[in-house]
């Protein structure tokens, strides 16, 4: 017996082979279809030996379909998703609410299966949003992509778990399901999937870099927006800034990734697709929120300045950015934006002192953010809340977004938007995609931003911008 794809339904052809055929690729995008709300799904959780997420997804991951990658070094953790089993995509101007409403539906129909004591070994459902709630005529991703994956490999310590959600089509046995997934889980080469392979011998590109705005047309928006702050018609802008890229071959996504967490440990690494060869990756150091067992926590970041050359240089660096005047300003519309949007919905937070976040080349003004989370309050309800919040986008958000349009000729799609995951009992973890590229086939575009306030220096600005896209620019090359 074993599971085929055929005419985009799943069926159990009726031999008695012993292995899945198609497992590995059964995560056909038409296969999503034949999931209703009706259908229910067996999600089988599977401890397994130490292994790669990113390994798994490099593969196990066959077709062109949507991926998730998400990595944090530093907290030891990381989770790979592939394969649909079951997606929407929204372009409704409530899609967090939406997005909302299909993560309960899809866990609605979960029957868990396996080691389910295993502490990771939860499903979750994948978010990514547009920055913009309106796009552009034809995006690369949508206002809102969600999906439950086939396949997601989790890794937290040293532990790790490999999840596969499988729906119960008709004329099928959840017992025979379950039986087949460990069977091939058993026959799987785990220790194959410890470490990813990389080409050493085509390990870099050659590229030509071509600037989609030229440096002075950036620093005249600055100065534009300097005089709009002047003029009392808002107090910050954050004005983002793209290079084109062009290799002499394709991009390779997951050596990408494996560059970028070894050049930023502190950050969080991250992919995701449109199942259409698009890609969407990068480092970035803001955590939007992270709900664990009912307790939040959001990060006030902004207010930036270099690490120096070495341990003295740093620390010069980082006593003058804790005393300036305009990065903490900067920094204080952030916090204060993101205390008053937590309180309005009723809650209590509470901030840290100020701090720095150190990372490979940058430094930032930090303050985290932390509240407890009612059960009436979702997730996503907070992500709603919170995005834009100034350190992307401006104050006053509306008028800062609406100048955002004007300034901007180039679409921002996931840039500084919130790209994360829901789990089964209702925890998650939302970063914002900035220090980010979108790769398509032998092209990328490099997106970084600056946030100007009163006293911002064009100059100064530019080179803020170009020292976040280096470091991007060479984990790609």
């Amino acid at each position: 017996m074993s599971f085929v794809t055929q005419s985009n339904d799943l069926i159990l052809d009726g031999n008695d082979s012993t292995e899945f055929e198609n497992f590995w690729h059964s995560n056909n995008n038409n296969l999503e279809y034949t999931v209703t709300k009706d259908t229910k799904i067996v999600s089988f959780a599977y401890q397994v030996p130490g292994v790669d997420p990113l390994a798994c997804l490099q593969k196990l991951n066959h077709n062109n379909t949507l991926h998730f990658y998400w990595e944090n070094c530093s907290k030891q953790e990381a989770v790979a998703a592939w394969g649909i089993t079951k997606s929407n995509y929204t372009e409704s101007s409530s899609r967090f609410s939406v997005a909302q409403d299909f993560i309960e539906e899809c866990f609605q129909q979960i029957i868990r299966k396996g080691d389910n004591n295993l502490g990771i070994g939860k499903p979750s459902v994948f978010c990514s949003f547009t920055f913009f709630k309106d796009i552009e005529s034809s995006p690369p991703f949508k206002s809102g992509t969600l999906f439950l994956p086939r396949f997601q490999a989790v890794k937290k310590n040293k532990n790790c778990c490999f999840i596969v959600n499988f729906p119960i089509l008709k004329n099928q046995q959840e017992s025979q399901i379950v039986e087949k997934i460990k069977q091939e889980l058993d026959n799987t080469n785990w220790a194959g999937l410890k470490e990813i392979n990389i080409d050493k011998g085509n390990s870099l590109l050659s590229t030509d870099r071509e600037q989609h705005q030229d440096s002075n047309y950036f620093k005249s928006v600055v100065t534009s927006a300097l005089d709009e702050i002047a003029l009392d018609k808002l107090s910050k802008i954050v004005i983002a800034h793209t290079t084109e890229i062009k290799s002499a071959q394709p991009f390779k996504i997951v050596e990408s990734l494996s560059n970028l967490r070894q050049l930023h440990p502190d950050c969080y690494i991250f992919s995701t697709s449109n199942g259409e060869g698009q890609y969407f990756i990068g480092a970035s150091p803001e955590r939007l929120i992270s709900v664990q067992n009912r307790q939040l926590v959001t990060d006030a970041l902004a207010g930036s300045a270099p690490r120096g050359a070495n341990n003295t240089e740093a620390l010069h660096l980082a006593n003058l950015l804790l005393k300036n005047r305009k990065e903490k300003r900067e920094h204080k519309a952030v916090s204060d934006f993101m205390m008053d949007r937590l309180r309005s919905v009723g809650l209590k937070p509470q901030q840290l002192p100020l701090q720095l976040l150190k990372l490979s080349n940058i430094q930032h003004l930090w303050t985290p953010i932390y509240a407890h989370l009612p059960a009436d309050i979702e997730p996503l309800e907070i992500v709603a809340l919170l995005h834009p919040t100034p350190a992307v986008a401006g104050v006053s958000t509306e008028i800062a977004c609406e100048k955002i349009r004007h300034y901007e000729k180039f679409d921002r799609s996931l840039y500084a938007a919130p790209l994360g995951w829901v789990d089964y009992e209702g925890n998650g973890e939302f970063i914002v995609g900035i220090r980010s590229a979108l790769i398509d086939g032998d092209r990328a575009r490099l997106y970084a931003g600056a946030g100007i306030v009163s006293g911002s220096n064009p100059n100064k600005e530019f080179a803020e911008v170009q020292l976040k896209l280096q470091s991007l620019l060479k984990a790609l090359v």
